[in-house]
């Protein structure tokens, strides 16, 4: 079923007001909103991890506020559910954010949050209003949108603002999964960037928190805000729900808990852990990412959207051993890259899914080399030979989905700055005791193009299309350029069949391959 985005951007402008457009956008606030002296809603709303019955909302007010909440089924709120209230303090920086429970399948669903202020019950905020759909029971079709890595680079918020964003909110996605480097806390900006043909790129909007790298809680939480107050990033949020994932840009480029910042001059601050718990707690501030118990700061986890898809999101960050030449012969510590914990989990869950599709959401390419200075940072290793190092774990879990009789699973994924579709065919790999699989490869959303890299041979991977920079055009390419990149998943309700398409930021589809479900035995 295909939405209207007219209706959502209408409730999505009068439901943030003049005032909560001015805040969002970091400009001045204008006299009438001050002499009002009424909460705002500053960088819009937000919606994630969107199942059939419930779905996580947030938002953030500009001072201490009790933020109102109502629920309904229809955009004119009639016979809206009331929810409890929640407290927007400085200790969350005045963000909110709740699971909303208990809502009907396959269903629009609206939100409306109201700021009063906690020192004067009399200042009450403009409403604002987004809107999500929740997962269906039954079979229906299902489009979906995924990207990575965001204003990287030192590419900011110019006049077209990030553009990418606009585009994929034009196909209405039931969602959009961003794949990590959802911010750059390492990538400072400057006003203007000269570029190589003599123009120059300037980044209209530009914050403090972005003049230099993120080590204070409040700079990563600037580093978040930052994104926010596109317009496009905004309007695509009042409509449609993120799920988020991280990779290394959140916290600084290529981390483990065995970064070394003593020769960073950019750094006062050279403990990566107490980068990483920073970052990790503006991170879950600053999104609606669900709240795991057992974990409180854990990224993996299963979203289940219908009967016909799982989704399995990787945490390829948090867990792994240092970069190094990635060769040893034997698995350890020092292999590990999701860690012992997480595989165990991700096979468990694959296990028990009845959904047609299992999509394994990675926040980094199986086969693409991708180097760290002398060591590597991904899982290949440019030996193109049996599994060592990282590989031991990737060849575990791709032979347990074989033996288990684990079919239709699609990796997605981001990371390296262009676009491409990878067929992994175990006939053509050195470690063979895997079903073939696909994944493909998207982003920059909004940063720095680069590419193409080497692939890696271990597990066969066959280059069926990419589009990234020629050696002519170079590296580092500005959004301006157009290679920025999306991709964009359908499933059909009736055949179940899964249709990827890889997308530029001016709507172009580059390639798009369609698959038919496996049907077990």
């Amino acid at each position: 079923m295909k939405k209207s985005l007219t209706l959502s951007r209408r409730s999505f402008m009068s439901g943030v007001g003049a005032a909560g457009l001015v805040a969002g956008s970091g400009l001045a606030m204008p006299f009438y909103s001050r002499a009002a002296s009424r909460p705002v809603f500053t960088h819009g709303v937000q919606s994630g991890d969107v199942d059939a019955v419930s779905g996580m909302i947030w938002t953030r007010t500009d001072r201490p506020s009790r933020v109102l909440f109502e629920v309904a089924t229809s955009e004119s709120f009639k016979n809206a559910r009331k929810l409890a209230t929640l407290d927007a303090l400085p200790e969350s920086d005045f963000a909110v954010k709740r699971l909303i429970e208990g809502l009907p399948s396959d269903q629009d669903i609206f939100y409306r949050m109201t700021a009063q202020d906690l020192s004067d019950v009399n200042a009450v905020s403009e409403p604002i209003i987004g809107r999500f759909r929740t997962a269906p029971t039954s079979r229906r079709s299902i489009k979906f949108a995924w990207s990575g890595d965001t204003a990287g680079q030192g590419w900011g918020i110019d006049d077209e603002g990030m553009k990418t964003y606009a585009t994929m909110a034009k196909h209405a996605p039931d969602f959009f999964l961003h794949s990590g480097d959802t911010i750059y806390a390492d990538g400072a900006m400057t006003d203007e960037v000269e570029l190589k043909d003599g123009n120059k790129w300037v980044n209209k909007v530009l914050i403090d928190e972005k003049r230099k790298v993120a080590e204070t809680l409040d700079e990563f939480r600037g580093q978040w805000k930052y994104n926010l107050m596109d317009e496009h990033v905004r309007a695509m949020n009042a409509i449609c729900p993120t799920f988020f994932q991280w990779d290394d840009h959140e916290v600084v480029n290529n981390w483990s808990s065995s970064k070394d910042l003593s020769g960073d001059d950019r750094y006062s601050v050279k403990s990566i852990d107490v980068l990483r718990a920073r970052s990790g707690r503006a991170f879950h501030e600053m999104t609606p990412i669900s709240y795991t118990p057992a974990e409180p700061g854990r990224v993996y986890r299963k979203i289940a959207y219908g009967p016909m898809l799982d989704v399995f999101f990787l945490d390829m960050r948090s867990y792994r051993g240092p970069n190094s030449d990635n060769l040893q012969a034997e698995q350890s510590d020092a292999t590990a890259f999701l860690g012992r914990q997480q595989i165990e989990w991700l096979k468990r869950e694959l296990t028990n899914s009845k959904a047609t599709w299992k999509v394994i959401a990675a926040d980094m390419p199986i086969g693409l080399v991708v180097r760290d200075g002398e060591k590597f940072e991904a899982i290949a290793n440019a030996d193109d030979g049996p599994a060592k190092g990282r590989e031991f774990e990737i060849a575990d879990l791709l032979r347990f989905i074989k033996t288990a009789g684990i079919a239709n699973t699609v990796w997605l994924t981001a990371d390296v700055h262009y676009t491409a579709a990878h067929y992994y065919n175990p006939d053509k790999a050195q470690f063979q005791d895997f079903a073939p699989f696909w994944e493909f490869v998207s982003g920059p959303l909004h940063a720095g193009t680069f590419g193409p890299n080497d692939l890696d041979m271990t597990f066969g991977p066959e280059l069926k299309f990419v589009k990234a920079p020629t050696a002519e055009q170079g590296v580092n390419l500005p959004p301006s350029m157009g290679l920025q990149f999306f991709g964009l998943v359908e499933i059909d309700g009736a055949t179940e069949q899964f249709t990827v398409r890889l997308m530029d930021r001016d709507d172009a589809e580059l390639y798009t391959v369609t698959l038919d479900p496996v049907r077990n035995a």
